[in-house]
């Protein structure tokens, strides 16, 4: 075991004997008790004949039962109250504690436009296709489907059209060859919509920093929503151009 070193022991018993001097008598009895103890000779070798000093020794009195003091910069307990200087059972320690840097920190997280697939991302989805599962119900309910008498092949009917998400290449058939209408023109749309990704890299998703995928997709969706609208309203007898005040409309859902 570690022997304790007698000056230190020393120490420790003059603050046992300072403290029970504090708690069982008046200020006399203190310093009377404090100067028999700092009287004893020390039995430390290597400190001699030395004491300790004073100022270290008033340290050991409580701040409650110093006397009042005439700087104004330090402030007694006796004079602001008793409460103000001391602690529990007379005791003016103070108390230390490690807080941690996170409790402390005011740590904000950065926003991202990420989101999780499960659970947010599917479940607006499927409330999205709910949505539009009961509007095409209703829909279907006011209002009747515009089914036609059976086909006859001896009576081809005039104008002779597709469905109307077809009618763009119905007519991107009248103006081109079948190859280039049909292959080429909507293969590089198709192309271009795919590498737009990869050609504006901008993260963010404000219209004035994705101009070029802006454009792209909406030169895309009017040239198709153009095709379709003069398949459906501009085409007469034979898929001929007519003016729908002139030669009336020939449109059927």
């Amino acid at each position: 075991m570690v022997e304790i070193p007698e000056h230190l022991r020393k120490r420790a018993e003059e603050a046992r004997a300072k403290a029970e001097a504090a708690k069982g008598g008046s200020t006399a009895d203190v310093v009377e008790a404090t100067e028999a103890v700092t009287d004893a000779p020390s039995e430390n070798p290597n400190s001699g004949d030395e004491k300790i000093p004073a100022h270290l020794l008033d340290r050991g009195v409580p701040a409650s039962k110093q006397p009042p003091t005439k700087d104004p910069s330090i402030i007694s307990p006796s004079q602001t109250g008793p409460q103000a200087g001391e602690g529990p059972d007379g005791h003016n320690q103070r108390l230390l504690t490690v807080v941690k840097a996170g409790s402390i920190q005011d740590v904000k997280t950065t926003p991202t436009d990420k989101v999780h697939v499960w659970p947010h991302l599917l479940i607006a989805e499927f409330l999205a296709a709910l949505a539009i599962t009961l509007f095409t119900t209703l829909f279907s309910i006011v209002v009747n489907a515009p089914l036609l008498e059976l086909a006859d092949f001896n009576r081809t009917p005039n104008p002779s059209k597709a469905p109307w998400y077809f009618l763009g290449l119905q007519e991107l058939l009248t103006m081109f060859h079948p190859m280039v209408a049909g292959v080429t023109i909507p293969g590089m749309g198709i192309f271009l919509l795919i590498m737009a990704p990869f050609i504006d890299k901008n993260p963010s998703n404000k219209p004035e920093h994705r101009k070029f995928a802006i454009s792209l997709m909406t030169v895309h969706l009017m040239f198709w929503a153009v095709l379709v609208m003069i398949g459906s309203f501009f085409r007469g007898p034979g898929f001929n151009f007519v003016f729908p005040w002139e030669g009336g409309l020939f449109f059927e859902l």
